[in-house]
C-alpha cells in the first residue's frame, strides 16, 4: 500500500473541494491511501471514503515554526508516508515541505495558477477566458507523482429521496454575497410553492435567519443546528441547493445535490465552480467588463457599487430553479 501524506488546512470550501478528488483518484488507485491532516472540525467531510485516514489537528496547539516543526515530525513518525502532497501552499505547509524534502521525501505542491488569476481579476483585462478548476489542479498534484487520475466531473446524488430547496445566503466576504433584500425577496417568492431551508453559521447570521422563518412562512432555519454530519446528509435530501460562491454549493457538490450559485464579484473562470456543478446553474451579470475583480471577493468594489451583485433580478434565480 502506497501512502500519501496530504495537508491543506483552509479554507472550508477549498478542503471541500479535495473530497470528490479524493474520492475518484483512490476509486482508480485501490493500492494508494491518504492521510489528510486539516482542521479538527473538517473530518465529516472525507467520512466516507475508503482509504482515507483523517488527522485532525487544532492549529493553535501548533503555532510559529517550532510548533509546524513538531507537527512535521509527529506525522512523520506516525504515518510514514511514501510521498507528500501539499495540497495549500502557504507558509506553514512551506515549512512542512522543506522539513519532508530534508528527510528525504518526495514533496508534490499545488499549482495555484497565481499570475493568471492576478491578470484574470485584473479590471483593465478584457480578455478573460477559463483557468484550470481547482479540483483538476488538485489532481495534478497526483499526477506528478506518476499516478493516473481522470475526474468524471459528474454529481454522485447521496439519496434518491428529494424534497424541497436549500438557501445559503451568506459568504464570506460582500463581493460574494446577494445584498440580502434581494435574498430576502427571492425567499418570499419560492416559499410560496417550496418549502425552503435556511443554512448559515455563526450568531449573527444564525439571528437573521431564524427572523426570516417568523416572517415567512414554509421556511425553517437550520442555521446553529446541525453539526456538519448532519448538514451533509440535510443537503443530500434537497432538491436543489442557492448557494452564493461559497463553502455550501462545495458541500452540496460531496454529496451530489445540484446548487444554482452566485456570482458577483468573482467568477467561475477562477476555476473554484463546484465539482459537478454545472455552468447552466450559474447566476451572474455577463456584461461587465470588470468582473470577476478578485479571486476570493474580499476587494472593495473599484466602481463602488458593487454592480456585480446589485444588477441581479431575483428572478434570474427563479427562472434557474
Amino acid at each position: 500500500m502506497t501512502r500519501i501524506l496530504a495537508y491543506r488546512f483552509s479554507a472550508f470550501g477549498d478542503v471541500a473541494m479535495t473530497v470528490p478528488v479524493f474520492r475518484e483518484f483512490l476509486e482508480q488507485n485501490p493500492d494508494v491511501e491518504i492521510v489528510m491532516v486539516s482542521r479538527n472540525n473538517f473530518e465529516s467531510l472525507f467520512a466516507d471514503i475508503p482509504n482515507v485516514i483523517f488527522h485532525g489537528i487544532d492549529l493553535d496547539e501548533y503555532k510559529g515554526f517550532l510548533g509546524i516543526r513538531r507537527l512535521g515530525k509527529e506525522l512523520l513518525k506516525q504515518y510514514r508516508p511514501d510521498y507528500v502532497a501539499d495540497l495549500h501552499d502557504v507558509i506553514r505547509s512551506k515549512i512542512l515541505d522543506k522539513i519532508y524534502v530534508r528527510k528525504g521525501l518526495k514533496v508534490f505542491k499545488i499549482n495555484k495558477g497565481k499570475e493568471e488569476k492576478e491578470n484574470l481579476t485584473n479590471v483593465w483585462n478584457i480578455e478573460k477566458f477559463q483557468l484550470k478548476k481547482t479540483v483538476e489542479r488538485y489532481a495534478d498534484v497526483f499526477r506528478d507523482m506518476g499516478f493516473k487520475v481522470e475526474l468524471s466531473h459528474q454529481l454522485r446524488p447521496k439519496s434518491t429521496q428529494k424534497s424541497g430547496i436549500g438557501f445559503a445566503p451568506f459568504a464570506q466576504h460582500k463581493g460574494k454575497m446577494l445584498p440580502l433584500e434581494k435574498s430576502f425577496e427571492l425567499v418570499k417568492i419560492l416559499a410560496q410553492k417550496n418549502t425552503i431551508y435556511f443554512f448559515g453559521g455563526g450568531k449573527k447570521e444564525t439571528e437573521t435567519l431564524e427572523s426570516w422563518e417568523q416572517q415567512i412562512p414554509n421556511t425553517k432555519s437550520l442555521a446553529g443546528k446541525l453539526n456538519l454530519s448532519e448538514e451533509l446528509n440535510r443537503i443530500a435530501q434537497l432538491e436543489v441547493m442557492i448557494s452564493m460562491d461559497s463553502a455550501n454549493m462545495h458541500l452540496a457538490s460531496i454529496v451530489g445535490t445540484r446548487c444554482v450559485s452566485v456570482w458577483g464579484a468573482t467568477h467561475p473562470y477562477a476555476g473554484f465552480l463546484g465539482f459537478g456543478q454545472s455552468e447552466e446553474d450559474v447566476v451572474q451579470i455577463k456584461d461587465l467588463t470588470c468582473r470577476p475583480c478578485s479571486v476570493f471577493g474580499d476587494k472593495e468594489c473599484y466602481r463602488g457599487d458593487w454592480a456585480c451583485l446589485e444588477e441581479i433580478n431575483v428572478q434570474q434565480i427563479i427562472d434557474k430553479i
